[in-house]
């Protein structure tokens, strides 16, 4: 089980534990050291899940509390991930949340890794692991919500934990898997193109025969924090996997789409490229497909014209109910009752 902290930005006062599963309060007062009288003393109300890696955030108070600069509302409740920033109240008081292993505690926003023993069982909805002794390799995956699939390293009696390799061959601790396309897009070998905005990667368990992910090195979290401000890098990124496609060996047999997904469960901005014959074995459950072919995919377009228009992003709350719709092929829209099933019809729909 991972313990999760909330931890400050700009001042270094104490970090704040947030129980798995328990309901904490915070505002002005000696926990946050706050004491702006337009931060009501009950102003957040925070509940950790540190299995599925976020933080429930609910306004309390009056004055506005914002995660990546967007207001919550008064008595309404945002998902808060690794990577994001939570303003206590007025774009003030900035924290973010970190997700340690076992009873490490937090210095200086670092862990300070603690083991647990020989013994560990991590269950999630994405990956159990078994019994092991320290040292032993046990199951070195873990999926993630939409389907990204992440490397791990040794199992040392710890929780899962996302491992990247540095260039001196050590292996260093990354975070939740959430946090995994940080270290991905930092690894050589995972690399097809690289400049000085935005980094190319492959998505290791693509979900049809092309699949490349287009990330930018600005540390931007997600959609919701794109502002107007991001504009030209937004088109740039659009360029970057246009690029992709135009050096695809099947770009004339092939479409692709590239866009977003509406709430991704990964933090870090990033764009999909990905061809539309949906011809891979890493596409397994119903999840995973209308990921890419319901509304919950945001044509890339539609993003920067969203930008254009507003200055922001504007997500359709519902979006995540669409995860849930029946299988129907993109193509012709025929309804399929099983994956195997659908994968059998779309081949009808691939290039002669």
């Amino acid at each position: 089980m991972y313990v999760c902290w909330l931890v400050s930005k700009d001042r270094r006062c104490p970090q704040i534990r947030l129980p798995h599963l328990e309901v904490v309060v915070i505002g002005r007062g000696p926990e946050t050291e706050i004491t702006d009288k337009k931060c009501s003393r009950r102003q957040v109300q925070l509940k950790a899940d540190c299995n599925k890696g976020f933080v429930k955030v609910k306004q309390i108070g009056v004055n506005p509390t914002s995660i990546d600069l967007v207001d919550i509302g008064k008595d309404q409740e945002i998902k808060l991930k690794p990577g994001q920033i939570l303003h206590i109240v007025n774009k003030l008081y900035p924290y973010t949340v970190q997700f340690q292993e076992g009873t490490g505690v937090c210095v200086d926003g670092e862990a300070t890794r603690l083991k647990w023993g020989n013994r560990t069982q991590v269950e999630s909805e994405n990956c159990t692991e078994e019994e092991s002794m320290p040292g032993k390799r046990v199951k070195t995956e873990q999926e993630s919500p939409q389907g990204f699939r992440l490397d791990y390293g040794v199992n040392d009696g710890k929780s899962s934990a996302a491992v990247s390799e540095t260039s001196s061959g050590k292996k260093e601790f990354v975070g939740h898997w959430s946090q995994g396309l940080k270290a991905s897009m930092q690894d050589s070998k995972m690399q097809v193109y690289k400049d000085e905005r935005v980094v190319v990667i492959k998505d290791k368990y693509p979900k049809a025969r092309y699949h490349w992910l287009v990330l930018p090195w600005q540390s931007i979290s997600s959609l919701k924090a794109v502002t107007g401000e991001h504009l030209e890098l937004l088109e740039h990124m659009h360029a970057t996997g246009e690029r992709m496609v135009q050096q695809c060996p099947e770009k004339d047999a092939l479409r692709f789409r590239l866009g977003y997904h509406a709430i991704p469960s990964m933090s870090h901005l990033h764009l999909h490229v990905i061809s539309q014959e949906f011809d891979s074995p890493w596409l397994k459950n119903k999840k995973h497909w209308n990921s890419f072919t319901t509304e919950y995919f945001i044509d890339s377009q539609d993003v920067i014209g969203m930008i254009k228009k507003k200055g922001r992003i504007t997500v359709n709350s519902q979006a995540p109910e669409s995860l849930k719709a029946p299988l129907r092929c993109h193509v012709c829209k025929q309804q399929q009752s099983t994956i195997p099933q659908l994968k059998e019809h779309l081949r009808k729909h691939w290039p002669k």
